[in-house]
């Protein structure tokens, strides 16, 4: 009787363990790495929330990535004081190597002045900011907050934001500031 009151309590109290995690990109956006910036977004403040759920399991994965499906409106994009709404659902990949930075890369759809277009952030974190559990569910980093460095290259080392609408272009900047969660 006493394990199935125990069993039981269990049950009752897993769906009160989940819970969101809330990652803040902070910084000021630039140099433009590639692309016209037509949004005019060099020297501009930056700021990517992703609220997750430490429930989801990955759609895909490897030995030291896992990438996860974020429901529609997971995401904000805010860039020079601008909100951009988000306009379906994101991924958020994380990458744990055996060397080099831990990375998440979060994509997402926005609009822009009717337009649809795509924001891509790539946040570099010290090595072991994430364990391996983060293959399984999302979780926090530690340290909780982390520098971010601007990538001096496109695709390059380092943190950037890429941004896509359509007949403006591509355009790739460094994002200089912190990640906290």
């Amino acid at each position: 009787m006493l394990s199935f009151c125990a069993a039981a309590l269990l049950l009752g109290v897993s769906p009160l363990m989940a819970a969101n995690i809330t990652y803040t990109i902070s910084g000021t956006l630039g140099p433009v790495l590639a692309g016209s910036d037509p949004l005019g977004a060099n020297g501009e403040s930056g700021v990517l929330t992703a609220t997750v759920s430490n429930t989801l399991t990955p759609t895909s994965k490897t030995s030291t990535t896992a990438t996860y499906t974020l429901p529609v409106g997971a995401i904000t994009v805010n860039i020079g004081g601008t909100v951009y709404d988000t306009t379906g659902t994101s991924t958020l990949k994380y990458s744990i190597p055996a060397s080099g930075p831990d990375t998440m890369v979060i994509t997402t759809s926005v609009s822009v002045d009717g337009l649809n277009g795509t924001v891509v952030g790539t946040v570099s974190l010290a090595h072991g900011s994430f364990k391996s559990g983060i293959l399984k569910h999302p979780a926090k980093f530690a340290p909780a907050t982390q520098t971010l460095k601007a990538a001096t290259k496109a695709g390059g080392a380092g943190s950037q934001v890429k941004y896509t609408v359509p007949l403006l272009g591509s355009t790739t900047l460094g994002i200089a500031g912190s990640a906290s969660n």
